[in-house]
């Protein structure tokens, strides 16, 4: 989901910035409800220093391959969300996509606002949408495989179509960027197809290893029910 340099350039690049800033505010709210309801200070310390190290490894480590207006990843946002939490995933996903680039993408530094707004916002709404999917009752290691399903869609509908926004905001309708979004979206369908099939291997060897897989390190909502 990197946006590649030179889709949007001059000033138009300033409303990433404007959207990066609403994103961090997001996650400085998804780590607030982490703070209060989801292990205090030390447990989203933990998991957010797991989760960078985790996304970090994703973007350098998995397969990726440049497709259309951006690259096709296997971010496994639903994953971490179900494993540590919506504060965790999101400060994971920023300051891992920001070591990424700084050490190793510096060409992507200034598509970081850009890149960032892409991750963290359908994350944000997948947070969401698990509290409307999931049951109060339901520990997520109980997840089905529609629920998994759900929302690993929603957060990668959600990538396809924040690229499809930028990559129409800097370079317009025409024939050949229609394209390369069109091909971009259609590569992304692998990943929308893979991503619940891990989702539900993870959950179920977190049950499996309840015993190693829970404390500060994980989500509470991985073994229990809702407050």
């Amino acid at each position: 989901m990197h946006i590649e340099p030179g889709v949007v350039e001059g000033a138009k690049i300033f409303l990433s910035y404007a959207t990066a800033v609403g994103a961090f505010g997001l996650t400085a709210k998804l780590a607030r409800d982490a703070i209060r309801d989801n292990g205090g200070v030390t447990a989203l310390a933990l998991r957010s220093l797991l989760t960078t190290a985790l996304v970090f490894c994703f973007f350098e480590v998995l397969p990726h391959h440049p497709v259309g207006v951006s690259e096709v990843h296997l971010i496994l946002g639903s994953t971490l969300l179900l494993l540590f939490g919506a504060g965790a995933a999101a400060i994971g996903l920023a300051a891992g996509l920001l070591l990424q680039g700084g050490l190793f993408a510096q060409f992507d530094l200034p598509q970081y606002g850009m890149n960032v707004t892409t991750l963290l916002l359908p994350l944000w709404g997948i947070s969401l949408l698990a509290k409307r999917i999931v049951a109060p009752g339901t520990a997520y290691v109980d997840l089905s495989y529609k629920q998994a399903l759900a929302l690993s869609t929603a957060y990668q509908g959600g990538i396809v179509a924040w690229v499809a926004f930028w990559a129409f905001y800097g370079q317009g309708f025409a024939g050949e960027n229609l394209a390369a979004v069109a091909s971009f979206g259609l590569a992304y369908m692998s990943v929308i197809l893979v991503e619940p099939l891990i989702d539900l291997g993870v959950l179920a060897a977190a049950k499996a290893l309840s015993r190693f897989s829970q404390g500060p390190l994980f989500n509470v909502r991985l073994h229990h029910s809702a407050a």
